[in-house]
């Protein structure tokens, strides 16, 4: 009876090590959007910033495209993948109750024996996996962890719907976490306001879907969504650069999650941001790929020399659910 539990212990600090993405071959313009749906591009491009997007191919699945995004992570990092102690897929559209992509991914990168779960956080989830990396490694349940944010949001999306069909696409990112002398990940704002849920979400359950033969879509209740993303997700960015200690001017870049760029610049004014702060604009080529989005926009900027290592980011992810997180990160 007096035997003591020993606790375990990790590192100090962690910091995000490598990033990778993963872009669909499929180029979408606005014209094939208007194909199915009463709108201009002008429209589409006011509203929401799109220009053309990424879907993808049958052959392009969620493994797929995961497993890419995080090998170019691995190799970025310069971690052995018998290395990785856990692998965190953030995605909404691995189209399986069970068992969890996360494992089919670890086995594919040269993981086969990590802890490997799913996590279902919408347009948040890369965020959330990024915070929940952090503390596995200073709390010494991991050494090293892959964070992959993935969608085919192509697949859920009604092409027909005016208020949703030009906005959603897909493609993969991923980041590898890991032990570092210097702090290199700043603690996570993140929560949820559940009295929302129904502004984002399924049509229906798949239980309904089953009976009536029809697909389950996406739907967006746009105004509310618009609203609460550009001023309750400025308070939330604040309060990550706070408790991190960093002030706006300190940033390098803003890399909120790629929903809409109006959203992106009601939030850039809000924090009232240096011009020298490079702001994410991936929305534009690439569509609102949710979980995969910040990521996504992080390789872009780093890979077009709009950003370098070493750089600190402000990261916001925000969607269904709803849901929010938002930390400060240094570039690998």
């Amino acid at each position: 009876m007096n035997a003591q539990i020993t606790p375990s212990t990790g590192a100090t600090h962690t910091a995000v090590l490598g990033i990778g993405a993963y872009r669909p071959r499929r180029v979408v313009p606005n014209s094939e959007i208007l194909e199915h749906i009463d709108s201009s591009d002008e429209w589409i491009q006011t509203r929401s910033g799109i220009k053309e997007r990424r879907w993808a191919e049958p052959d392009e699945t969620v493994l797929m495209m995961s497993t890419h995004a995080a090998k170019a992570a691995l190799e970025d990092s310069g971690v052995d993948p018998a290395q990785v102690g856990c692998v965190i897929v953030a995605t909404v559209t691995h189209l399986y109750q069970t068992p969890a992509i996360a494992t089919q991914i670890a086995v594919a990168v040269g993981a086969p024996t990590a802890a490997a779960f799913d996590v279902s956080a919408a347009c948040a989830g890369f965020c959330y996996g990024i915070a929940m990396a952090s503390d596995l490694i200073r709390g010494g349940s991991a050494k090293y962890v892959l964070v992959i944010g993935v969608e085919r949001l192509s697949d859920i999306t009604d092409r027909t719907d005016r208020g949703t069909a030009f906005i959603f696409a897909d493609g993969a990112g991923a980041a590898v976490v890991g032990p570092s002398e210097q702090p290199g990940i700043g603690p996570v704002v993140w929560g949820s306001d559940g009295t929302q849920h129904e502004v984002i979400s399924q049509k229906e359950s798949w239980q309904e879907a089953a009976g009536s033969y029809n697909w389950p879509n996406l739907r967006m209740d746009g105004n509310p969504v618009f609203r609460w993303a550009s001023f309750e997700m400025a308070k939330t960015a604040q309060q990550a650069l706070d408790v991190a200690g960093v002030k706006s001017e300190d940033l390098d870049l803003f890399v909120p999650h790629q929903a809409n760029m109006r959203i992106t610049d009601a939030m850039r004014r809000a924090l009232k941001l240096p011009e020298h702060v490079k702001v994410a604009r991936d929305i534009e080529r690439q569509g609102n790929t949710s979980a995969a989005s910040i990521p996504l926009a992080l390789t872009a900027m780093r890979d077009s020399g709009e950003a370098k290592s070493g750089d600190l980011a402000l990261i916001i992810g925000f969607g269904a659910g709803l849901v929010f997180a938002a930390q400060v990160i240094r570039l690998p």
